[in-house]
């Protein structure tokens, strides 16, 4: 399916032309129109509008916050918005794109399609964006955070070789708990925590979690694992290189551990809502 975005600009293909060589990303300068926007975009919310916005908003909370509270609000303002539009963007494509159902295993390894590369394109932006504040402020987010946004952008670029192009848009779905994660930790600092709001959510993102990043996450991940295992031993495919399969293998296996240890994590939080109070962890952003 073809990138049903606007065409990269020739002069930013130019411009790219370099950077790519060098990475061996060999479709990134077909979509870096997208990831320069995409990374202007959420840097506007974060250090823009949510500054602006919330006090209007939201004045008998937002302004009586600690400053590193604050910092956090716009960090989850942007990953709510970032989190419903490239979930949206996702599920869209994967309905649409019928080619993607006929696929062999060389073209789920090697393939590429623009279509997939513009939602990768969406995503690099915001994992470019979520690595630089991460790792600004590791006390404040956790070094948890700054290895999640790593592994996940590693994963993203490695699409532009293009290598698993196919599989980067079934692990953006990952993303699917996200706007409930950020609601969870907005109703805490609202003075919803406990309510039936919450509990509501709550039991909304223990679900889509356990789905989306374990059932869903670990299905995808040993499809992976197999088709990487084919295109290795496979005499009459491209070879793969054993330190790119390692990167991307790598790279997606922090995320997943990262996934079960959230996930266990989160279940304590959001029953602790409903019990007796507890310290919130924000090294987890709940």
């Amino acid at each position: 399916m073809r990138d049903p975005f606007f065409p990269a600009p020739s002069s930013l293909i130019h411009a790219s032309k370099p950077l790519a060589r060098t990475l061996a990303l060999r479709t990134l300068p077909l979509h870096v129109h997208e990831i320069l926007p995409a990374f202007s975009l959420y840097t506007f919310i974060s250090a823009y509008a949510s500054p602006r916005l919330s006090p209007l908003l939201f004045p008998r909370t937002y302004l009586h916050l600690p400053e590193k509270t604050q910092r956090s609000w716009h960090v989850h303002a942007t990953s709510l918005v970032q989190s419903c539009c490239i979930n949206g963007l996702a599920l869209w494509l994967i309905y649409a794109d019928g080619d993607r159902r006929t696929v062999d295993w060389r073209q789920r390894v090697w393939g590429y399609s623009g279509a997939t590369g513009m939602v990768q394109g969406f995503a690099t932006g915001y994992f470019v964006w979520d690595v630089l504040v991460s790792a600004r402020e590791p006390e404040v987010y956790g070094w948890g955070a700054v290895a999640h946004a790593g592994s996940a952008l590693a994963v993203s670029l490695l699409g532009f070789r293009p290598f698993l192009n196919y599989y980067g848009l079934n692990f953006v779905l990952y993303e699917l708990s996200t706007p409930f994660l950020n609601i969870h930790w907005f109703l805490d600092k609202t003075g919803y925590t406990g309510s039936w709001a919450q509990f509501v959510n709550g039991i909304v993102l223990i679900t889509t979690f356990g789905c989306s990043r374990l059932v869903w996450g670990t299905y995808q991940s040993v499809r992976m694992y197999q088709d990487v295992w084919r295109a290795m031993h496979a005499p009459d495919g491209l070879p793969v290189p054993h330190w790119l399969a390692a990167a991307y293998i790598a790279s997606n296996t922090i995320l997943s551990v990262l996934n079960v240890f959230w996930f266990g994590r989160m279940i304590k939080t959001v029953r602790s809502r409903f019990q007796k109070p507890k310290e919130e962890d924000d090294k987890i952003g709940i």
